[in-house]
């Protein structure tokens, strides 16, 4: 059942995800709300999607049980602010982010971390 209504590909398990991780070099998963600090990182993410052939994007919804893996991650002690978004590079987390982004500061990450 999909939380979140967005363009982005939703991941509805902590199976799933580990799944989505494993298989894939470059991933980017944003936990989140439907709500005013999510949605423009959803949007920045459909467009992405289009442009970043290398890179797979999801959402999660933030607010189930599945999103612990996410919530509770190391990456994010002292997170204040939603989404959580996670960038994973060959099954390990690379990067972790808190709060509304940018898509100067996603693209940098992807620069970064996904070349």
């Amino acid at each position: 059942m999909k939380l979140l209504r967005t363009a982005v590909q939703e991941i509805e398990t902590a199976a799933e995800l580990n799944k989505i991780i494993s298989e894939n070099e470059n991933v980017m998963v944003c936990c989140g709300r439907m709500g005013p600090m999510c949605i423009p990182v959803y949007d920045i993410m459909e467009e992405l999607e289009e442009e970043r052939e290398n890179i797979k994007f999801y959402t999660m919804g933030f607010d189930t049980p599945e999103a612990n893996q996410i919530r509770q991650a190391p990456e994010c002690r002292g997170f204040m602010g939603i989404p959580f978004t996670m960038y994973y590079k060959n099954g390990e987390t690379v990067k972790a982010t808190t709060s509304i982004q940018s898509r100067k500061q996603i693209t940098e990450i992807f620069d970064t971390y996904f070349v």
